[in-house]
């Protein structure tokens, strides 16, 4: 499994639960390591601008690997960048995997959103087998998926907003929270993108 190292945070935490949840895992930015491998992460923790520069030389291979099915794990700003664009530091093309855009969170609330908060099911989704509706997660952010296609939503959770927190979409799999944060609950979710990819 390969997380994809471009230049932000939070690389070893991510690795650390992805290993304790029975995963293989290659922190890279090499495309011939994306192309091998079974799945690929993308985490999270930066800014949007320098994340979609770092990716540009190997957005290609992250689109021929989605295309080709294999399962893609974003976490939060790892989220993000598979929408259309972001609305931070302007206007910035993402990946486009999913259709929509990033906004900020509503003036209302104090930004980043730092903290445990829940998750509420839109659907059931083979990531939540074992998880519990309205479960602790804890998240790290300013700004929040809009997606054009409500079906994709898998969790919402309210902040000053109700806001899609999980987003699925054929063997894209994407939460706005941290799972290798977020205690047992997360690690859960993290043994189910493993059985999944082992699939």
């Amino acid at each position: 499994m390969a997380v994809v190292n471009y230049g932000v945070g939070n690389l070893r935490s991510i690795r650390k639960g992805l290993e304790k949840s029975g995963a293989q895992v290659k922190v890279t930015h090499n495309p011939n390591d994306l192309r091998s491998a079974d799945a690929i992460v993308l985490p999270g923790v930066g800014a949007f601008a320098p994340a979609v520069k770092n990716m540009a030389p190997i957005a290609d291979v992250v689109a021929e690997a989605m295309n080709d099915g294999t399962p893609i794990l974003g976490v939060c700003l790892g989220l993000q960048l598979l929408f259309t664009r972001s609305n931070e530091g302007g206007s910035i093309k993402g990946l486009d995997f999913i259709s929509g855009e990033v906004v900020k969170l509503p003036e209302s609330v104090k930004t980043p959103q730092m903290g445990w908060n829940t998750i509420n099911f839109a659907k059931s989704h083979p990531l939540l087998d074992g998880v519990k509706d309205h479960a602790y997660v804890y998240f790290v952010h300013s700004y929040i998926p809009q997606p054009t296609d409500p079906d994709v939503i898998v969790t919402t959770t309210e902040y000053g907003v109700s806001f899609a927190s999980m987003v699925a979409k054929k063997n894209l799999f994407a939460t706005q929270f941290h799972p290798e944060k977020s205690s047992k609950t997360g690690l859960m979710m993290l043994k189910n993108f493993v059985r999944i990819v082992k699939r």
